[in-house]
């Protein structure tokens, strides 16, 4: 067996700013801004019936259940 890579130089692959979170921060940071300025009402047909909503609150359910979704799909599994 080979032994683990253990360094104590903090290198970036295990800090808090790794290019992967900063991809999303800024992806969530824009959309967010995205759901902010976009204000009208509109009218959306879930399924059978019409609701009349802001489009922010649209918006935000939508981001809202992405983030739900992608957090099921990409959370990392413990071993046991």
């Amino acid at each position: 067996m080979s032994p683990k890579n253990v360094s104590s130089d903090g290198s970036a692959k295990n800090g808090l700013l790794t290019p992967g979170r900063i991809v999303v921060a800024v992806i969530a940071v824009l959309a967010i801004v995205f759901i902010c300025v976009n204000t009208g009402k509109v009218t959306i047909r879930v399924i059978i019936p019409t609701v009349t909503m802001p489009l922010w609150l649209a918006l935000l359910g939508v981001f809202l259940a992405g983030l739900v979704c992608g957090g099921y799909v990409f959370r990392r599994r413990r071993n046991r």
